[in-house]
């Protein structure tokens, strides 16, 4: 499981050199995703599935971000953004899923989400997801979707808004950029909202979650044109 992380940097490192618009982007998520591993790492270590093992490392993520705004994360903050509370302010919120995503992944990896589901949200831990894949199945491709928190993927219709349900095509506009053709944007007429999912039959070696943050480009385009994330990424975007 913890090779996940290191493909994570890989993809993350390869994507450097070839989207240098992305670089900071980039350089600043391989640092969070170490510092991620290193949490991973020693939750399944001890075993440990308390939340409250996460407080040794809120200091050390407080010292890690010390080049952004000073962030007060507080075990009261990752206890309520675990519970679902989604109302505390952006940097709050980035610095509770830094923290979370390894202890949702570590809890997942200890469970049995039933990826089959085809609910809008994760089977696992309820969050909405972060991303689509698009796998190949035939003569088509078969649909899944990640979880923004602890990355548990799940079969969801092809069809379908993940975001309101709606199932009308005329409805559910697909764009696709030149500069990354296996990368479609998804998005909703009815609520306006977007996912971008990642076609692995164009582009083997993606990778959801990275590839995913390091398109920013067609986020910022989604944006100009009135649609909104479904689920923030790691870095809020």
């Amino acid at each position: 499981m913890t090779d996940r992380y290191e493909r994570r940097i890989a993809r993350a490192q390869e994507l450097f050199t070839s989207i240098p618009e992305a670089n900071e982007i980039l350089g600043w998520y391989i640092h969070l995703t170490r510092f991620q591993k290193t949490v991973f790492d020693r939750l399944r270590a001890r075993n440990s599935t308390n939340i409250d093992s996460l407080n040794e490392f809120i200091e050390p993520l407080r010292q890690l971000t010390s080049r952004l705004k000073p962030i007060d994360g507080t075990p009261e903050l990752i206890a309520a953004f675990w519970a679902g509370d989604r109302t505390a302010p952006p940097d709050e919120q980035f610095f509770a899923r830094v923290l979370l995503q390894p202890y949702a992944e570590y809890l997942a990896t200890r469970g049995t989400p039933d990826t089959h589901s085809s609910n809008p949200v994760c089977p696992f831990c309820g969050s909405k997801p972060v991303a689509g894949v698009l796998r190949g199945e035939g003569d088509g491709a078969k649909r899944s979707l990640v979880c923004g928190l602890c990355s548990t993927e799940w079969l969801y219709r092809r069809i379908a808004c993940p975001n309101c349900g709606e199932t009308d095509k005329e409805k559910l506009p697909v764009f696709i950029a030149e500069q990354f053709n296996y990368i479609r944007v998804e998005a909703c007429d009815s609520c306006k909202a977007y996912v971008k999912s990642i076609d692995l039959t164009r582009n083997g070696h993606a990778d959801p979650i990275v590839d995913e943050l390091a398109s920013v480009a067609l986020s910022i385009w989604a944006d100009e044109h009135g649609f909104i994330k479904a689920e923030p990424n790691l870095l809020g975007m």
